[in-house]
């Protein structure tokens, strides 16, 4: 049976918003990015604003921090928790709970907010996890948000360490588990549009 719901795990640099914008084309399917974080905001009652932000205060705690990275990788653009009222906890619990009403309609691709994981029981889901080696996500990363390499080598590093750490803490999954992703994909080797013909062809094969 095809799969119309697909779940991107994208590291930094790996291409994962193009490929899933592309891969939802294809299928005729929404992409789902942003939209996961606005239902957030509202489960917790605050603003877009303050579920998106794009800098970290230096006093986060650890997992206060990966939850504000834990955003699109590849656009870097990080989610933190509201000033006031919810907890890491609530957080967690609300974005879960966003990526599963969302895969109720049984077709999307979602990009990142631990979609992997999140919908590693449903049948429906398509698992996919976009990689690659550091040099090749840093080159990519550069050419496409325009920042130095020292710039891009700090965030690459601090993406990998807690998409990583959320995956374990919430989800008790390791990341580099072959098992909880049906294709992986090292999508620094090929060009994205390959990539994005392999998961097509992933998605449309009937079992």
């Amino acid at each position: 049976m095809s799969k119309r719901l697909i779940a991107l795990s994208a590291a930094y640099g790996a291409g994962g918003r193009f490929i899933g914008i592309a891969v939802a084309s294809r299928l005729e399917v929404p992409f789902v990015d942003r939209a996961i974080t606005r239902s957030v905001a509202g489960r917790l009652d605050v603003t877009l604003d303050e579920a998106l932000a794009h800098e970290e205060p230096p006093s986060r705690t650890l997992l206060e921090r990966l939850l504000a990275s834990f955003a699109s990788a590849d656009a870097g653009t990080p989610v933190t928790l509201p000033a006031d009222g919810a907890t890491v906890e609530d957080f967690h619990a609300a974005l879960a709970e966003a990526v599963r009403e969302q895969a109720a309609a049984g077709e999307g691709v979602i990009l990142g907010r631990g979609g992997v994981a999140a919908l590693r029981e449903d049948p429906r889901a398509l698992r996919v996890r976009l990689s690659g080696p550091v040099p090749g996500r840093l080159a990519r990363a550069m050419a496409v948000t325009d920042v130095d390499e020292a710039t891009a080598r700090r965030t690459l590093r601090r993406l990998d360490r807690t998409q990583a750490a959320y995956l374990q803490q919430f989800h008790g999954v390791d990341i580099d588990d072959p098992g909880l992703y049906h294709l992986t994909i090292d999508s620094t080797a090929m060009p994205l549009e390959a990539c994005v013909d392999l998961i097509e062809r992933a998605a449309t094969a009937v079992s």
